[in-house]
C-alpha cells in the first residue's frame, strides 16, 4: 500500500504541474511532442486522433514533462518556426511557463480546503496543548493554554513557525519563549532543551505539545486553507534561505526514498494525512520550480526577464545549453540525496 500511495501521490502532484504547462502551450499553438508522466522507459503510450502529441506513462514515477518544440539545442527543422516555443509572444511564453506552478498552488489550496470542510480545521495558532513532566518547559512555568508569541524575539504566527524556529536555533543555550497567558499576561521563559539519545540519534526536547482543537464551518475551513498554505509557503523561503547561508545542509533534505518513508507514515495515520501530504508536496513542487535555477521553470522565467530588460531574445541555443547543464546538475544532486536517504535506513 505504501508503494501504491507513493506512486499515486507523486503521479498526481506531477500530473497537475504538467497539465498546467500543457494547457497553456496548446492554447499558444506550441507543437508538443510528448506529454509524459514518469521518467525512464515508456510502459504505455497512445495518440489521439488529429493530435500530434504522444501521451505516455513511463516506468520511474519521479518526474514528468511536456516536451515542446523549441526546447532542443538544435532546432527541429521538421516543425514550422511559428509553432516553436521561441516564436510565441512574451505573454504566451510567460503563461506557459508559470502555469505548472500556479496549477500546483491552486490544487494544494483546494486540498487544504477539503481537509477543513470534511475533517474540520485544526487550530493553527501556537497554543500549548500540554506540558510534559520531566521536561524543561513545565519546569520553567509554561502551561497548557499559553499562546507562543515569539521565539528568541522573532514573531511566530503558527505552530509551523514555532517548529521551524526551534529547528534552527542553537540547542546549547537558552531559548526565549514569549507567551500570552490565558489571563492576558505576557511572560517570557528562557528554556534549555533536554538532550536525549534514542537509537544512537541525539534529540532535543522541550516537553510541549500543541493544541489539537478543531474548528468547524465553511469560514474556519477557508481560513485554515489560506493560513496553512501561507505557512507552508513561508517555510520554504526559510529553508532555502538557511540552505544558502549554511544553517541547513544536504542532510536536512529528502529525496524519493525519504519521501517514500514519509508516505508510509502518513498512510498509516489516515487518509486525511495523505491528502495533506499531497498538498504539502504540491506547494513544494510549485515553489522549487519557481526558483531561478536552470532547468526549472524559474530559470526559464529568468531568461524571459532578461529578454524583457534588454529588448531582444536570448539566443535559444545558448539558453537550452544552460538548461541542459542545469538538468545534469539537478540529476546529480538527486543521486547524492538518494544515496543519503538509503544510508539512513542502513
Amino acid at each position: 500500500m505504501t508503494l501504491l500511495y507513493f506512486v499515486l501521490i507523486l503521479g498526481v502532484t506531477i500530473l497537475v504541474h504538467e497539465v498546467g504547462h500543457f494547457i497553456f502551450a496548446k492554447r499558444a499553438g506550441i507543437y508538443i511532442y510528448e506529454f509524459a508522466i514518469g521518467m525512464g522507459p515508456k510502459i504505455y503510450s497512445f495518440n489521439r486522433k488529429n493530435d500530434e502529441t504522444t501521451y505516455s506513462i513511463r516506468l520511474i514515477p519521479l518526474g514528468g514533462y511536456v516536451q515542446m518544440a523549441g526546447e532542443e539545442i538544435e532546432p527541429d527543422e521538421n516543425i514550422p518556426e511559428e509553432r516553436r516555443m521561441q516564436s510565441k509572444t512574451w505573454n504566451e511564453r510567460f503563461l506557459t511557463i508559470v502555469a505548472g506552478c500556479v496549477f500546483n498552488f491552486i490544487f494544494a489550496f483546494i486540498l487544504l480546503l477539503i481537509i477543513g470542510l470534511v475533517y474540520g480545521a485544526p487550530e493553527l495558532k501556537p497554543y500549548i496543548g500540554e506540558t510534559l513532566d520531566g521536561y524543561p518547559a513545565k519546569e520553567e512555568g509554561l502551561a497548557s493554554g499559553d499562546l507562543i508569541l515569539s521565539i528568541n524575539g522573532e514573531s511566530v504566527k503558527t505552530s509551523d513557525d514555532v517548529m521551524m524556529k526551534l529547528e534552527l536555533v542553537s540547542k546549547e543555550s537558552s531559548i526565549a519563549f514569549e507567551t500570552k497567558k490565558e489571563t492576558g499576561e505576557i511572560e517570557t521563559y528562557n528554556i534549555i532543551p533536554k538532550k536525549e539519545t534514542i537509537d544512537n540519534e541525539e534529540y532535543y526536547k522541550y516537553g510541549i505539545t500543541f493544541t489539537t482543537d478543531v474548528n468547524h464551518g465553511i469560514g474556519s475551513a477557508i481560513e485554515f486553507a489560506f493560513v496553512k498554505f501561507g505557512s507552508i509557503f513561508n517555510s520554504m523561503f526559510v529553508v532555502i534561505g538557511n540552505l544558502i547561508n549554511g544553517n541547513l545542509g544536504l542532510k536536512n533534505l529528502a529525496g524519493p526514498v525519504g519521501i517514500y518513508n514519509i508516505v508510509g507514515t502518513s498512510a498509516s495515520a489516515g487518509f486525511e494525512n495523505v491528502i495533506y501530504l499531497i498538498a504539502f508536496l504540491s506547494i513544494n513542487v510549485g515553489f522549487i520550480n519557481f526558483l531561478p535555477i536552470p532547468a526549472f521553470d524559474g530559470g526559464r522565467l529568468f531568461f524571459l526577464l532578461i529578454e524583457k530588460i534588454k529588448g531582444s531574445k536570448v539566443d535559444p541555443k545558448i539558453e537550452n545549453i544552460i538548461h541542459g547543464i542545469g538538468l545534469f546538475l539537478l540529476l546529480l544532486l538527486m543521486i547524492i540525496i538518494t544515496i543519503q536517504d538509503i544510508s539512513r535506513l542502513m
